[in-house]
This record gives C-alpha cells, structure tokens and sequence, in this order.
C-alpha cells in the first residue's frame, strides 16, 4: 500500500537552491515520488511513498524549512504508486496568479459541514476555481466554472463579480483559493469564504448520503480520480490529449485506447494517431510478458 499526502504552507523560503538539492536526493534515496513545489513565498507538495518513508520526507521538510505545521494537509491510500518520479521544481509563485500572501484569514475557511450550509442558501455564488476539464469530472451542483484555462487569467475573470454577492470558493485542495481569496479582499469583497482543506477533505469528511458533490474529483497522478472515502475513481487518462476519459467516453467510435477520445480524436493527425498506435503496440506487448514500460500511464 502507498500513501499519498498533499500539503501546502505559505511562509517565506530562503536558500531555495540548496535545499532542493537536498530535498532533491532525499527523494532518491527513500523512494520518494510526487512533486514538491518550491518559492520565496511558500511550498507546495503531493508526495507519495510507503508510509514510513513517506512520514520520514514529511519529518525531513518540516525541519528544512522550520515548518511547525502545514496550512494545509490530506493523506490518502493507493494500491500502487502514483506517481512514476520524485520531482522538485522551484517557481517563483507557488500557485501563479501575480499575487502576493502577506496574512492568511482563517476566518474564511469553512469546514465541510458550514460549507453545506452555505452553499445551500440560494444566494450563495458557488464559484469553481479549477480548470474546465477538472470540472467536468465532478463539481459542486449549481456551481460556476470561469473556463479559464491559466489561473493567472483568473483575476480577469473575479474582477466581473458584483461586490455584494457572497461568494463560496473551491479547488483540489484548497492552494488556489487561497490566493483567489486574498484578490478579492484587497478589491474590497466582504464575504467571500472557501473550502478548507478543498474538495479532497470534503470527499475525506462528508459521507455519501450527506454529500452535495456530483461526479468524482480529478487528481494530477496515476488515480486520475478520487471519490467520496477518497477512493479511487471510475475515470482513465486518454494517452492522446491527457484528459480525463469515462466509462462513457470508451464506448465511443472516436476513443481507441492509446490513442484518441472523443476530445481529441479530430484534431490529431494521422502521424500521430500512428505514432501513439505503436507506442500502445510496445505497451501491450511489454503486459503480455509482465513488464512495465517507460511510455506505460496508466495502471
């Protein structure tokens, strides 16, 4: 069994060369995957592993950085691991949107059960901050999704708002909204609240029965989907595009597998269709003879 732990923190973050190299060979010698998102203004992380070394790396970034404790946090579990590499990227903004975090307001972190209550009353503007394919896997209802498709042209779009709404924000985890948030403050928005922890520690504390989410949610690993109890979703990722794919979309003429899906299968071209055709060929054949192969994404 893997674990797998998102995590983010906001706090000032110096000699940011050095420590990814250490961070960087840490991963390496525990066997460490996922992704560590390193800036001046913060972290930002989804790490998989054995538990072990996975509560090791966790132990190993807290005290690199003199971190006490995460703004944020989840822990899930998977059959296999999710990731095929351990990566540590520096950025200069942990989520780019040209916004700086000075203070937190905690205020405006609501746990699942008040975000039930919110986003009930009718007046309520239930605003999806992820991107729209990230939306079509699963959503709040009745939410709004901008269609953006780069979050730093978000603010174009938060900028539309009328001041006297009160508007209910969500994303995966909560990293985006977190700046989206402190935008609409400083533009002079009085009740603007988010979902603490995002859709993952919804899906984690919300039961079925009790659940105001439609669909499933998208991860960017090898799960390509999570549901409610944080189990692994119905969907696939189409080898094509890299989008999420349904049970749905495979019954469809234009889905081959390897391939295409009714996403992208008319706008690739028949040089490509070929190429991914013996890419899936070599992918068969390395199953059939119980390997893995490099081009392998999906288990």
């Amino acid at each position: 069994m893997f674990y797998i732990s998102g995590f983010y923190k906001f706090k000032k973050i110096s000699n940011i060369k050095k420590n990814k190299k250490i961070i960087q060979s840490y991963f390496l010698k525990n066997s460490i995957r996922g992704t560590l998102i390193l800036s001046p203004e913060g972290i930002n992380a989804t790490l998989s592993s054995k538990k072990k070394n996975l509560h090791l790396i966790l132990n190993k970034i807290k005290k690199t950085f003199k971190i006490d404790n995460f703004d944020s946090q989840n822990l899930s579990k998977c059959k296999f691991q999710p990731f095929h590499r351990g990566k540590v990227k520096i950025k200069k903004e942990v989520v780019p949107m040209g916004i700086k975090i000075e203070k937190r307001n905690l205020k405006n972190h609501l746990n699942p059960v008040k975000w039930n209550k919110l986003i009930k009353n009718k007046n309520t503007l239930l605003l999806d901050a992820r991107k729209p394919f990230e939306n079509k896997v699963g959503s709040f209802k009745k939410s709004i999704n901008p269609q953006v498709n780069n979050f730093r042209e978000f603010p174009e779009y938060l900028k539309k708002l009328s001041k006297d709404k009160t508007i209910a924000m969500f994303c995966t985890g909560g990293i985006r909204c977190e700046k989206a948030v402190i935008y609409l403050n400083k533009k002079g928005f009085k009740n603007v609240y988010q979902l603490n922890g995002g859709i993952i520690n919804y899906l984690k504390k919300i039961k079925k029965n009790n659940s105001l989410w439609n669909g499933e949610c998208y991860v960017f690993d090898n799960r390509v989907s999570i549901k409610h109890g944080l189990l692994q979703g119905s969907f696939s990722m189409c080898s094509g595009c890299r989008k999420p794919i349904s049970k749905k979309d495979k019954k469809s003429k234009k889905y081959e597998e390897g391939v295409s899906c009714p996403n992208c299968h008319d706008s690739l071209t028949n040089s490509q269709k070929e190429r991914f055709r013996m890419r899936q060929k070599q992918i068969n054949l390395a199953k059939k003879q119980g390997k893995s192969h490099i081009f392998q994404k999906e288990f």
